[in-house]
């Protein structure tokens, strides 16, 4: 009897450690969305202009993005949980500071330093699952509850803003990560252990710089240019991160551990799979955010009401993650990869005929299709990714595909969001940088309400068209390049796959 009690205590502790973990993998994953609800508001309260809007949106995943693979290198070095205590305690600081911001450029200022900490949190999290679950069973099963939980807080992140606001002020939908975070910092260190891999290689601090500066100076250029127009300093700022990009790409080749393994590309599959971690989250944050701020400010529903309509398209989202990986064993990666592209392609075109005064059955129908097809990528990309490039690989194509996922999230704001800001500051009224600053306004003229509202529709339209005709190519491309029987991580040797994999990132 005593002997039974020991084996079993052991499981006991990794499920409850399981459990303590996906508090802050939920709260990372509904950060990058739970302010498309929230703009409207937050647009009310501390009054950005266009590119701070948008940075307010996209900072966060920026500089998870940015820093992914460099920290879970700095945990391979130094220890996972004490990363992961770092991190989640600089998440909490961020979120109480992002709570009580008294204007955009400190709201911008806290979000960059969760996504800083949401980057130390992500790589480290399988790291520490693998300890817990030695089992190669449960820790497949405790692996594809970490990536459903991921995938549902990318979903619900606007239908949980949307509760939050519906009750009170903007603030709140930061302010909730705090008893999670607590709990984690109390919890963790008596359920969790310390994981190292003291062999990797060190950090190229360079690069990380590099590729940091390089993105957000890229992407300040476009943002700049789309809601002020070019300006010497746009075009400043573009030149010198598109400079800085390419001195981290030309860099990377020289290093024998390299953030980024850009030879990985030359394999096609490999090269759609990431593509595809890409493209779907750059659609679905663009269309979120857009999406939540066309039900709110054009057809001027309640954010509540707006939280609800989002709610069938995150369910689908969600429930597609978790039963994605029995139906690619049916029906193969190949078909579910061009299922995925083409239901994303259909459902970000029927927000066409969405209009000023009617589109909400168009909204939902659009979520629910598009959500398919977003579910089959969340779960495919990485386990394709990996089987495409030999097992000693595997750990840089995996940290790879997250750092996608997370760059998409960001690029769907700053790139689609700033052709939506583009059409409307050509195509509005002009009396403003963005359709909520413009109902602000009082005392406007109908005509003139009309036509600010008629412009971000406009815009909402191009961005849909944009998205879905590249989705569309990309499904082209798959049905060209991916054979027809494609390779699963089993078939490579699961086990000593998962660990590398678990090793070097958070996928």
């Amino acid at each position: 009897m005593n002997e039974q009690h020991v084996s079993h205590r052991p499981g006991l502790r990794a499920w409850l450690g399981l459990l303590v973990i996906l508090g802050p993998v939920l709260l990372v994953a509904m950060d990058g969305s739970v302010l498309f609800l929230a703009m409207p508001q937050v647009t009310e309260a501390l009054s950005p202009t266009a590119d701070q809007a948008l940075w307010i949106l996209d900072v966060y995943g920026f500089a998870v993005g940015s820093l992914l693979i460099a920290f879970g290198s700095i945990g391979d070095r130094y220890g996972r949980l004490k990363l992961l205590m770092i991190g989640a305690a600089a998440f909490g600081i961020g979120s109480a500071g992002a709570s009580f911001a008294p204007g955009p450029e400190l709201l911008i200022a806290f979000r960059t330093l969760m996504g800083v900490a949401g980057a130390t949190l992500l790589p480290s999290v399988l790291a520490v699952l693998s300890e817990l679950f030695t089992d190669p069973r449960r820790r497949a099963r405790a692996i594809g509850i970490f990536a459903a939980t991921f995938a549902a807080g990318f979903a619900l992140g606007p239908v949980v803003g949307g509760q939050l606001l519906s009750r009170f002020w903007w603030g709140s939908v930061f302010l909730i990560n705090l008893p999670v975070v607590v709990l984690f910092l109390m919890l963790a260190p008596v359920l969790l252990r310390e994981v190292r891999a003291p062999q990797t290689g060190r950090v190229d601090a360079l690069s990380v710089l590099l590729s940091a500066v390089g993105l957000l100076l890229t992407v300040y250029a476009v943002k700049h240019t789309a809601t002020e127009g070019l300006t010497a300093t746009s075009a400043g700022a573009g030149i010198a991160g598109i400079v800085s990009l390419g001195w981290f790409a030309r860099r990377q080749g020289r290093l024998e551990y390299p953030l980024i393994d850009f030879g990985l590309f030359r394999d096609r599959v490999f090269t759609i799979a990431i593509i595809t971690g890409l493209l779907p989250l750059l659609a679905w944050s663009a269309a979120a955010y857009l999406g939540g701020s066309y039900l709110q400010s054009v057809l001027g529903l309640s954010v509540l009401h707006a939280a609800l309509l989002a709610l069938p398209g995150a369910a689908v989202l969600t429930v597609t993650c978790i039963v994605t990986p029995a139906l690619v064993g049916r029906i193969g990666k190949r078909a579910a990869l061009l299922t995925c592209h083409f239901c994303v392609a259909i459902g970000l075109l029927l927000l066409v005929p969405t209009g000023v005064s009617e589109g909400i059955g168009w909204y939902i129908a659009s979520t629910v299709i598009a959500g398919l097809g977003y579910g089959i990528s969340f779960s495919v990309v990485a386990d394709t990714a990996v089987a495409a490039v030999p097992t000693e690989r595997a750990g840089s194509a995996a940290a790879i595909a997250e750092t996608s996922n997370e760059i998409g999230n960001a690029l769907g704001i700053a790139l689609l969001g700033s052709l939506a800001a583009l059409l409307f500051r050509t195509q509005g009224p002009g009396i403003a940088g963005t359709l909520g600053e413009t109902l602000q306004i009082p005392g406007l003229a109908p005509e003139v309400i009309s036509d600010a509202k008629t412009a971000f529709v406009t815009g909402l339209h191009v961005v849909a068209v944009v998205a879905g005709v590249l989705h569309g190519a990309l499904g082209l491309l798959a049905l060209r390049w991916i054979p027809k029987t494609l390779p699963s991580t089993a078939d490579a040797g699961a086990e000593p796959l998962a660990r590398d994999t678990a090793a070097k990132t958070g996928v």
